[in-house]
């Protein structure tokens, strides 16, 4: 198999989608990996670094998508790649397609085999490509909000640790998960009051259990929504279903309640927000203003800090890569139910019931599309 890896054209997207020791991996087995030229330099990959591991270097991402049988990125396509789809081409990426209703019919539309990372999901439950991008973004809420908090960035001027003498900054997570334990992790390493709503008790138990009395749990129900959040100096979206749009804890009344000045960071934006009021910025202008609130909602957080996270993704992403190269999407997919639950869009079919419900689409069970 030929696997293709293009430059992220995301604005400020500085990942790849590979790292020179998972080509080493796939030449080794046999198969041909083609990688845009430049397009690991955001991540301190150099071209000759892929070469010595023995891919080629193509000239340009036409070049890539259209040798490639299988395109192997972090982000999804954007409307500049569509014209690179075609039937049969396997698309291995973060997709996001609930909250992509465009991208989402161009790939049935193109009988793209379309596998997203964050759909693979074990038998118990766990996301093992989700969870190291998640571990990046939780512990960059924090940041990302630590400074939007600053005076001069339309922040109150609270510094979350606070000082002897002065109160400490209040910062309420929406979820326990993996991204609501590692911003909590974060925040409280900065001194921050640190109070995570929940709705699993086992969470909550986890979470005191792992951090003590430093940190309050408060089950998610309206009241204790609107208490924490209104108190809040920082609020950190961090709700995920798999697959689906992000449930929507937070209506724009209830943020208008809270202090002038505070921070909203919502890492759940690129499956819609968990609030109201929450749009996806990019990197270049990550904030804006709704009644006073200042709104980070960068969907490609981790983008930012791309050595890190391209490392930290890869060593995930490869094992499957490895199986769909080995063996082709369908056989992988057969053989292993969690990767199997990766695939949103299979030759016409959307195969995802989350993502079918979200734009009205039929929904084709995968068994069923694979024949």
């Amino acid at each position: 198999m030929i696997i293709g890896v293009p430059k992220e054209i995301k604005t400020r997207e500085y990942r790849i989608g590979m790292t020179p020791a998972g080509v080493r991996q796939l030449v080794a087995q046999g198969h041909s990996v083609l990688v845009e030229t430049r397009a690991g330099e955001g991540s301190g990959l150099r071209d000759e670094a892929f070469t010595q591991a023995g891919a080629t270097i193509a000239q340009s991402a036409s070049e890539v998508w259209h040798r490639a049988d299988m395109v192997m990125k972090v982000k999804e396509p954007l409307p500049a790649e569509f014209e690179y789809f075609r039937p049969g081409l396997v698309i291995y990426t973060y997709l996001h397609l609930a909250a992509e209703p465009v991208l989402t019919r161009k790939l049935i539309e193109k009988k793209v085999r379309a596998v997203a990372y964050e759909t693979i999901q074990h038998p118990d439950g766990s996301l093992p490509l989700l969870r190291p991008m998640s571990e990046v973004a939780g512990r960059m809420a924090v940041q990302a909000g630590a400074t939007s908090l600053e005076k001069w960035r339309g922040g109150k001027g609270v510094l979350l640790g606070g000082v002897p003498g002065t109160r400490r900054g209040r910062v309420a997570i929406l979820g326990g998960g993996v991204v609501g334990r590692n911003a909590a992790k974060i925040a409280i390493g900065m001194g921050a009051q640190v109070t995570v709503l929940d709705v699993k008790s086992e969470t909550m138990d986890y979470l005191e259990d792992i951090f003590g009395g430093a940190i309050e749990t408060l089950y998610s129900n309206p009241a204790n929504l609107e208490e924490a959040v209104t108190r809040a100096d920082l609020v950190i979206g961090a709700v995920l279903v798999p697959g689906a749009v992000a449930p929507r804890l937070v209506d724009r009344a209830l943020v208008s309640k809270m202090e002038k000045g505070s921070v909203i960071v919502d890492v759940a934006v690129d499956q819609g927000g968990c609030i109201e009021t929450v749009r996806p910025t990019s990197h270049d202008n990550p904030t804006y203003e709704v009644d006073g609130v200042i709104h980070y909602c960068v969907p490609n957080m981790p983008g930012a800090v791309a050595h890190t996270s391209t490392f930290a993704l890869t060593n995930t992403t490869i094992r499957y890569a490895i199986a769909i190269a080995r063996h082709g999407v369908v056989e992988a997919a057969r053989r292993d139910p969690a990767l199997a639950l990766g695939i949103n869009c299979f030759d016409g079919a959307c195969t995802y019931d989350a993502v079918a419900q979200a734009h009205g689409l039929d929904y084709v069970p995968l068994a069923t599309a694979l024949g």
